[in-house]
């Protein structure tokens, strides 16, 4: 492949990435729509917290780990629910 290809190639690559990633949120909302949120809840609170997990493990900066807290107590106090999920 070119140089002249790769621009092109780029493109092309983060928009199928792109159609995938939205394609699972679709699938993600129908999933969650024909489920009690009991069955979800958990499955969702999971990959939340492996994915701060990972963010820990790699070393983060403190101003961007706070961030994060921040961020999830945001979500939290925006949807009503105090759980400590």
């Amino acid at each position: 492949m070119s140089d002249s290809n790769t621009p092109k190639y780029l493109d092309t690559k983060h928009e199928r990435n792109r159609e995938q990633r939205i394609g699972g949120i679709k699938r993600w909302v129908e999933y969650i729509k024909s489920e009690p949120p009991e069955k979800w809840g958990p499955q969702q609170n999971a990959v939340v917290n492996d994915q701060l997990d990972a963010a820990q493990s790699v070393q983060t900066s403190v101003s961007h780990q706070k961030h994060v807290r921040s961020v999830a107590a945001e979500i939290i106090e925006n949807s009503g629910d105090s759980k400590d999920d």
